[in-house]
């Protein structure tokens, strides 16, 4: 089954959501949920209509009554002189200890959130959706080093991703 944003996959999308994952991405294990909690700055992305001509781009992840965790994205639009917020929900897809959740910013609409790599100390994220159209670098700075950009790009390009059209997030 092949997922899309939009009207076109609103049927199948009600009754499965889109939890799959692009082909060769593999979610990171012994994925530990208290460490991931928290505040992350947006480096890198893929350009997507949700977040387009945004900076300053963070994810706030806490826990939520229900057990599931929620996300809380903001970025500023430089054109429009405001902040932009988005609440969402995320679940694990299998279990706690593997970085796959499926999350919902639509109500009963998921999507993948799969980190495919993660350091040993939480400070940087690679972040996939349901396909290759949807990739995030993370980290906990709103900069990184030439070597961390390096390595999740080639990364990202062995596995599909068009590394060519990232887009490196403004935090100034």
């Amino acid at each position: 089954m092949m997922c899309r944003n939009g009207l076109a996959a609103l049927g199948v999308s009600m009754l499965v959501g889109c939890v799959s994952l692009p082909d060769k991405v593999e979610p990171v294990s012994d994925f530990e949920l208290d460490r991931y909690l928290g505040t992350w700055y947006e480096i890198a992305r893929l350009d997507h209509s949700f977040e387009r001509g945004l900076s300053k781009v963070t994810a706030e992840y806490s826990l939520r009554e229900d057990g599931g965790i929620r996300v809380l994205n903001r970025g500023y639009s430089k054109e429009k002189r405001e902040w932009s917020e988005a609440e969402g929900k995320g679940y694990f897809v299998y279990s706690e200890d593997i970085g796959h959740l499926k999350v919902s910013f639509f109500g009963p609409f998921y999507s993948s959130y799969a980190i495919f790599g993660l350091d040993e100390d939480y400070q940087h994220a690679w972040v996939a959706g349901n396909n290759t159209d949807y990739l995030w670098l993370l980290a906990r700075e709103p900069q990184v080093s030439d070597e961390q950009i390096e390595a999740f790009e080639a990364r990202a390009a062995e596995l599909g991703f068009a590394t060519d059209e990232l887009i490196y997030v403004e935090h100034d």
